[in-house]
Protein backbone atom coordinates (compact mmCIF):
# COMPACT_ATOMS: atom_id res chain seq x y z
CA UNK A 1 0.00 0.00 0.00
CA UNK A 2 2.83 2.06 -0.83
CA UNK A 3 2.40 4.92 -3.02
CA UNK A 4 5.41 5.12 -5.85
CA UNK A 5 6.60 8.00 -7.42
CA UNK A 6 7.85 7.03 -10.80
CA UNK A 7 9.65 10.46 -10.95
CA UNK A 8 11.46 10.33 -8.04
CA UNK A 9 14.81 9.47 -9.47
CA UNK A 10 15.40 11.74 -12.13
CA UNK A 11 15.57 15.19 -10.38
CA UNK A 12 19.07 15.45 -10.94
CA UNK A 13 18.54 15.23 -14.41
CA UNK A 14 15.14 17.42 -14.29
CA UNK A 15 15.57 20.08 -11.83
CA UNK A 16 12.68 22.58 -11.66
CA UNK A 17 13.89 26.09 -11.50
CA UNK A 18 12.84 26.70 -7.79
CA UNK A 19 14.60 24.14 -6.89
CA UNK A 20 18.13 25.13 -5.68
CA UNK A 21 19.34 22.48 -3.70
CA UNK A 22 19.27 18.95 -3.26
CA UNK A 23 19.38 17.12 -0.01
CA UNK A 24 22.38 14.50 0.65
CA UNK A 25 22.96 12.56 3.88
CA UNK A 26 25.60 13.49 6.00
CA UNK A 27 25.05 17.09 4.41
CA UNK A 28 23.15 19.99 6.30
CA UNK A 29 19.46 19.36 5.69
CA UNK A 30 17.83 21.74 3.47
CA UNK A 31 14.58 23.82 4.67
CA UNK A 32 11.66 22.52 3.74
CA UNK A 33 9.85 24.56 1.59
CA UNK A 34 6.25 24.46 2.34
CA UNK A 35 3.17 26.60 1.16
CA UNK A 36 1.76 26.55 4.99
CA UNK A 37 1.27 24.95 8.58
CA UNK A 38 -2.10 23.85 9.10
CA UNK A 39 -1.68 22.59 12.80
CA UNK A 40 0.97 24.03 15.57
CA UNK A 41 3.21 26.51 12.96
CA UNK A 42 6.80 25.33 14.20
CA UNK A 43 9.07 27.18 12.30
CA UNK A 44 11.87 25.51 10.09
CA UNK A 45 14.46 22.57 10.32
CA UNK A 46 17.13 25.74 11.60
CA UNK A 47 14.09 26.39 14.43
CA UNK A 48 15.00 23.17 15.95
CA UNK A 49 18.72 22.57 16.26
CA UNK A 50 19.55 20.74 19.60
CA UNK A 51 16.41 18.07 18.29
CA UNK A 52 16.55 15.20 16.82
CA UNK A 53 13.55 15.76 13.41
CA UNK A 54 11.29 13.19 12.27
CA UNK A 55 9.51 14.16 9.05
CA UNK A 56 6.58 12.12 7.98
CA UNK A 57 5.95 12.63 4.61
CA UNK A 58 2.34 11.62 3.59
CA UNK A 59 -0.30 11.90 0.74
CA UNK A 60 -3.79 12.76 1.90
CA UNK A 61 -4.97 9.86 -1.13
CA UNK A 62 -2.14 7.43 0.67
CA UNK A 63 -3.55 4.26 2.03
CA UNK A 64 -0.88 2.74 3.28
CA UNK A 65 0.14 6.54 5.30
CA UNK A 66 -2.91 5.92 7.32
CA UNK A 67 -2.32 2.26 8.19
CA UNK A 68 1.39 2.25 9.08
CA UNK A 69 3.47 5.73 8.59
CA UNK A 70 1.23 8.08 10.67
CA UNK A 71 0.67 5.43 13.17
CA UNK A 72 3.63 4.97 13.86
CA UNK A 73 5.08 8.58 14.26
CA UNK A 74 2.22 8.99 16.39
CA UNK A 75 3.63 6.14 18.67
CA UNK A 76 6.97 7.55 17.97
CA UNK A 77 5.90 10.83 18.80
CA UNK A 78 4.67 10.33 22.11
CA UNK A 79 7.59 7.65 22.85
CA UNK A 80 9.92 10.28 23.02
CA UNK A 81 8.11 12.68 24.09
CA UNK A 82 9.93 13.84 27.25
CA UNK A 83 13.15 13.95 25.06
CA UNK A 84 15.24 16.12 22.65
CA UNK A 85 12.86 15.34 19.37
CA UNK A 86 10.08 16.55 17.62
CA UNK A 87 8.07 14.93 15.00
CA UNK A 88 6.58 16.59 11.92
CA UNK A 89 3.99 16.16 9.02
CA UNK A 90 4.15 16.99 5.45
CA UNK A 91 1.46 16.34 3.42
CA UNK A 92 2.73 16.37 -0.31
CA UNK A 93 1.61 15.35 -3.44
CA UNK A 94 3.64 13.78 -7.01
CA UNK A 95 0.04 12.60 -8.47
CA UNK A 96 -3.93 12.88 -8.15
CA UNK A 97 -3.36 16.48 -7.27
CA UNK A 98 -7.16 17.19 -7.39
CA UNK A 99 -7.54 14.90 -4.19
CA UNK A 100 -3.68 15.76 -2.38
CA UNK A 101 -4.94 19.52 -2.08
CA UNK A 102 -4.92 21.39 0.86
CA UNK A 103 -8.08 21.79 1.87
CA UNK A 104 -8.65 18.04 1.92
CA UNK A 105 -5.21 18.17 4.49
CA UNK A 106 -7.37 20.83 6.78
CA UNK A 107 -10.47 18.73 6.55
CA UNK A 108 -8.47 15.84 7.63
CA UNK A 109 -6.52 17.67 10.61
CA UNK A 110 -9.70 19.42 11.61
CA UNK A 111 -12.79 16.42 11.75
CA UNK A 112 -10.53 13.30 10.50
CA UNK A 113 -12.14 13.11 7.17
CA UNK A 114 -10.61 10.21 4.60
CA UNK A 115 -10.82 11.07 0.77
CA UNK A 116 -10.26 8.77 -2.50
CA UNK A 117 -8.27 5.80 -1.89
CA UNK A 118 -8.03 5.41 1.89
CA UNK A 119 -11.53 5.87 2.17
CA UNK A 120 -12.35 2.96 -0.31
CA UNK A 121 -9.73 0.80 0.67
CA UNK A 122 -10.42 0.88 4.63
CA UNK A 123 -13.71 2.00 4.75
CA UNK A 124 -14.62 -1.56 6.61
CA UNK A 125 -12.02 -1.57 8.96
CA UNK A 126 -10.74 -0.05 12.02
CA UNK A 127 -8.92 2.59 10.86
CA UNK A 128 -11.93 4.40 9.68
CA UNK A 129 -15.43 5.24 11.85
CA UNK A 130 -17.99 6.91 9.60
CA UNK A 131 -15.41 8.50 7.19
CA UNK A 132 -13.08 9.93 9.93
CA UNK A 133 -9.80 8.42 11.09
CA UNK A 134 -10.05 6.20 14.66
CA UNK A 135 -7.41 8.49 15.46
CA UNK A 136 -5.72 12.13 16.01
CA UNK A 137 -2.57 13.43 14.66
CA UNK A 138 -1.18 14.96 17.13
CA UNK A 139 2.14 16.57 15.63
CA UNK A 140 2.73 20.03 13.69
CA UNK A 141 1.58 19.18 9.74
CA UNK A 142 2.51 21.53 7.03
CA UNK A 143 1.74 21.36 3.33
CA UNK A 144 4.79 20.82 1.14
CA UNK A 145 4.54 23.66 -1.44
CA UNK A 146 3.66 22.92 -4.92
CA UNK A 147 4.11 24.91 -7.90
CA UNK A 148 2.73 24.72 -11.66
CA UNK A 149 5.01 22.26 -13.56
CA UNK A 150 6.27 24.15 -16.49
CA UNK A 151 8.72 22.16 -17.84
CA UNK A 152 8.13 20.69 -21.65
CA UNK A 153 8.23 17.19 -22.50
CA UNK A 154 10.75 16.34 -24.35
CA UNK A 155 12.12 13.01 -25.65
CA UNK A 156 15.04 13.46 -23.91
CA UNK A 157 13.00 13.68 -20.62
CA UNK A 158 10.76 11.04 -21.17
CA UNK A 159 14.12 8.97 -21.78
CA UNK A 160 16.06 9.76 -18.59
CA UNK A 161 12.88 9.49 -17.00
CA UNK A 162 11.97 5.82 -18.31
CA UNK A 163 15.75 5.10 -17.49
CA UNK A 164 15.66 5.83 -14.16
CA UNK A 165 13.58 3.29 -13.65
CA UNK A 166 14.58 1.10 -16.21
CA UNK A 167 18.41 0.79 -16.94
CA UNK A 168 18.80 -1.78 -19.38
CA UNK A 169 15.41 0.03 -21.55
CA UNK A 170 17.86 0.80 -24.57
CA UNK A 171 18.72 -2.92 -25.07
CA UNK A 172 15.11 -3.57 -25.07
CA UNK A 173 13.03 -4.69 -28.44
CA UNK A 174 11.14 -2.15 -29.87
CA UNK A 175 7.65 -3.57 -29.36
CA UNK A 176 8.66 -3.59 -25.65
CA UNK A 177 9.59 -0.03 -25.70
CA UNK A 178 7.13 1.18 -27.13
CA UNK A 179 4.20 0.73 -24.59
CA UNK A 180 6.81 1.67 -21.92
CA UNK A 181 7.37 5.12 -23.92
CA UNK A 182 3.70 5.28 -23.99
CA UNK A 183 3.34 5.31 -20.44
CA UNK A 184 6.20 7.43 -19.63
CA UNK A 185 4.20 9.83 -21.43
CA UNK A 186 1.17 9.57 -19.93
CA UNK A 187 2.71 10.15 -16.44
CA UNK A 188 4.50 12.86 -17.38
CA UNK A 189 1.77 14.88 -18.98
CA UNK A 190 -0.28 14.32 -15.42
CA UNK A 191 2.48 15.89 -13.84
CA UNK A 192 0.91 18.97 -13.09
CA UNK A 193 2.74 20.52 -10.25
CA UNK A 194 6.03 20.20 -8.40
CA UNK A 195 5.91 19.56 -4.67
CA UNK A 196 9.39 21.11 -3.74
CA UNK A 197 10.19 19.59 -0.37
CA UNK A 198 8.97 16.26 -1.45
CA UNK A 199 11.47 16.99 -4.61
CA UNK A 200 14.30 18.28 -2.36
CA UNK A 201 14.35 15.51 -0.64
CA UNK A 202 14.66 12.91 -4.05
CA UNK A 203 11.69 11.24 -2.00
CA UNK A 204 11.02 7.78 -3.59
CA UNK A 205 6.91 8.32 -3.24
CA UNK A 206 4.95 8.51 -0.01
CA UNK A 207 5.01 7.25 2.82
CA UNK A 208 8.33 8.44 3.51
CA UNK A 209 11.04 9.04 6.38
CA UNK A 210 13.30 11.99 7.28
CA UNK A 211 15.54 11.84 10.22
CA UNK A 212 17.77 15.21 11.28
CA UNK A 213 20.07 14.61 13.76
CA UNK A 214 20.65 17.42 16.56
CA UNK A 215 23.57 19.56 14.33
CA UNK A 216 20.78 19.93 11.40
CA UNK A 217 22.54 16.80 9.62
CA UNK A 218 20.80 14.65 7.42
CA UNK A 219 20.68 11.52 8.86
CA UNK A 220 18.15 9.01 6.94
CA UNK A 221 15.70 8.82 4.35
CA UNK A 222 13.63 5.61 4.53
CA UNK A 223 10.25 4.55 2.25
CA UNK A 224 7.48 2.44 3.10
CA UNK A 225 7.48 0.24 6.27
CA UNK A 226 10.32 0.64 8.05
CA UNK A 227 11.40 -1.22 11.37
CA UNK A 228 14.95 0.96 11.71
CA UNK A 229 13.84 4.50 13.18
CA UNK A 230 13.68 3.87 16.97
CA UNK A 231 16.54 2.34 17.19
CA UNK A 232 18.25 5.20 15.02
CA UNK A 233 16.20 8.23 17.26
CA UNK A 234 17.65 7.03 20.41
CA UNK A 235 20.94 7.01 19.22
CA UNK A 236 20.53 9.88 17.70
CA UNK A 237 18.87 11.62 21.02
CA UNK A 238 21.88 9.87 22.69
CA UNK A 239 24.69 11.79 20.83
Amino acid sequence: MRCYNYSAKITDKIKHSDMKTIARIGQQAPELQLETWLQSEVGNIGNHLGKVILIEVFQVNCTGCFVHALPEAIRLHNLFAQDDFIVLGIATAFENFDINTEGNLKRLIETGEVVGEPLKQLANTDYVNDNKLDYILPFPIAMDKLVKNKDEITEEKILAFIESQISDYRDWPEDKRTPINQQALKYLKSKTHNALTFETYQLQGTPSSILIDKNGILRDISFGIQNHLEALIRELISE
